[in-house]
């Protein structure tokens, strides 16, 4: 199985469909390594939030994802409630599901440094 380190070194591939998505179970040995990232019920998405040190920091975090996504030209759903409360959301628009994409981004996005509520 992937370290968090190797995935960190990986890229993301385009994906214009045509990729059958990763299942729960082969899902379950990369969620072992990415603490806080979930699978959603269906098993079409990975998330994870952050309770941000306050405002800016979430703004900083933000901007951080945004430039990472245009680098790996993968793309998450970002969201800021609550003024400090971040959600990332994680998955392959074309397929409809969860791809290596999105385990890479999910652990480089975990190696970004960020200033979270103690």
């Amino acid at each position: 199985m992937e370290t968090t380190m190797s995935l960190r070194a990986k890229h993301c591939r385009p994906c214009e469909g045509g990729v059958v998505p990763l299942t729960p179970a082969d899902l379950k040995p990369y969620l072992e390594n990415l603490p806080g990232w979930e699978l959603s019920g269906d098993g079409k998405l990975l998330s994870r939030s952050f309770v941000m040190k306050n405002f800016m920091a979430g703004i900083d975090l933000v901007n951080k994802i945004a430039s990472l996504a245009e680098e790996e030209s993968h793309h998450p759903d970002i969201h800021i409630t609550g003024y400090r409360n971040l959600r990332i959301e994680l998955w392959t628009h074309a397929i409809g599901g969860v791809s290596m994409n999105d385990v890479i981004l999910a652990a480089k996005i975990d190696g970004l440094p960020k200033a979270v509520k103690v």
